[in-house]
């Protein structure tokens, strides 16, 4: 199974990279691995991670930095909706389901 970002994800997912890189050299390359990582554990069993908020997203956690990933199954796919850190608003990417 294959991944894709919504927008709003994508723009998200780049700036805790910028983050991360800005703090430590190499910090950066470290959230992508474990973000690619996650998502390699998720494209193997999409459903096997929680249900977070009905009808179908679901939700998988980082082991090292604190984000979750958002996402749903579309067809043959996973769609990333949310790379949420764990401090910021809950729900704040439900306007995200919708499109």
């Amino acid at each position: 199974m294959t991944y894709y970002f919504h927008p709003a994800a994508s723009e998200e997912y780049l700036d805790s990279v910028a983050f991360y890189e800005s703090r430590l050299a190499g910090l950066g390359a470290d959230y992508i691995a474990e973000f690619e990582a996650t998502l390699k554990r998720i494209c193997v069993a999409p459903l096997s991670y929680p249900l977070d908020c009905q009808p179908n997203i679901r939700k998988a956690g980082f082991q090292r930095f604190p984000f979750s990933v958002l996402y749903r199954v579309a067809g043959d796919a996973v769609q990333v909706l949310a790379v949420a850190h764990h401090r910021r608003s809950p729900r704040y990417w439900l306007e995200r389901t919708k499109k």
